[in-house]
């Protein structure tokens, strides 16, 4: 099992602020920060592109986990590679040459993951699997933050880490302190949480909690 990570979303924090918001969570003892990418279209939902990502590198020292939750991510692999972006993640639904996108990322110099949404079977990865960094069980619909976990993703975060071996195996969606065992239990080792920390009184005591369900500790 690798290293348990925590990955906080900053479609949770205060957009006003988000450099400092950045900056806080990484004194917190955030491993990464993953930025969620949406266009209105593949998700119901607009958040920010390749220029945010930029001006958000200078204030982040931890890899940057770009989550792209768009349609024709084949058209803006490149502009986040650009930005700064470390590990840039699609979703196989939204890709007609997976294989070749994943190719084109690592081309980019950056890390390669797949996302899956709650309805589509792990068996839509099998013959990628190989060809990735990392894999990203969504556990909520993506679109918005704040919603609930889909404890039915359980069984699909085991039967993807069988697929894996010691390859990164993220969870994104209503992971909190109460998800946070079972996940790990399941396989998962690197939780995306983004109201959980941000609403928390203290992000350093949220992210402490999330890391104490470690395997290793």
């Amino acid at each position: 099992m690798p290293e348990l990570l925590v990955a906080p979303s900053i479609l949770a924090s205060d957009f006003s602020r988000l450099g400092e918001e950045v900056r806080a969570v990484v004194d917190a003892g955030a491993d990464w920060i993953h930025v969620d990418v949406m266009d209105g279209h593949f998700a119901p939902n607009i958040t920010i592109g390749p220029p945010v990502v930029a001006a958000l590198r200078q204030h982040c020292e931890v890899p940057m986990d770009v989550h792209l939750m768009i349609s024709d991510p084949e058209s803006y692999v490149e502009s986040f590679a650009h930005a700064g972006a470390d590990i840039i993640s699609f979703h196989v639904e939204a890709s007609r040459h997976p294989h070749r996108l994943i190719a084109r990322i690592k081309e980019l110099g950056c890390k390669a993951g797949i996302v899956l949404n709650p309805g589509t079977p792990q068996e839509d990865i099998e013959y990628l699997t190989e060809s990735v960094d990392m894999v990203l069980v969504m556990t909520v619909n993506p679109g918005f933050g704040g919603q609930e976990f889909i404890p039915d993703m359980l069984r699909k975060i085991k039967l993807i880490r069988a697929m894996l071996g010691d390859r990164h195996l993220e969870v994104d969606g209503g992971i909190d302190a109460g998800a946070a065992a079972s996940v790990i239990e399941a396989g998962a080792n690197v939780l995306v949480a983004g109201s959980y920390i941000y609403n928390s009184p203290s992000y350093l005591e949220a992210i402490e909690t999330l890391k104490s369900f470690s395997p290793a500790v």
